[in-house]
């Protein structure tokens, strides 16, 4: 049995398809699904989400921006803010966001300021880790 995957991004289904296995970047930390999981709903973290399609040994890696999954009845609907496949991240752009964004952390004040950078930070870190296992 395998898992139907939804990932939806605010404008559109960003990608549709059947899993083995997918890990997720939940709020507490990595969660791993595979089929026949007890039903859940859980907030996501912006990271790396790792699927293992059917008819394939290698792992799809997506970027994704927050939000929250649903698993029910072997359904997974994941309601992100923004998406990004793995493939189709440049490396070199990946790391020269992520060292800007770095420097950019190191530096920002206390306040909304530093919750900014923090974030971009996040989503760029997520980016170079994915770019850096293609």
């Amino acid at each position: 049995m395998s898992l139907e995957v939804s990932i939806i991004v605010p404008d559109r289904v960003f990608w549709k398809d059947n899993a083995k296995e997918i890990i997720l970047p939940t709020l507490t930390g990595q969660m791993g699904i595979l089929s026949n999981h007890i039903s859940a709903l859980t907030g996501l973290d912006t990271g790396v989400m790792q699927i293992k399609a059917m008819n394939s040994e290698e792992w799809i890696n997506v970027v994704i921006m927050g939000g929250f999954a649903l698993v029910k009845n072997n359904q997974v609907t994941i309601l992100v803010n923004e998406a990004e496949l793995g493939s189709d991240i440049d490396s070199a752009s990946a790391e020269s966001v992520f060292l800007e964004a770095k420097s950019a952390l190191e530096k920002a004040a206390e306040g909304r300021q530093k919750v900014e950078a923090t974030l971009q930070f996040k989503k760029a870190k997520a980016r170079f880790q994915v770019a850096q296992n293609k």
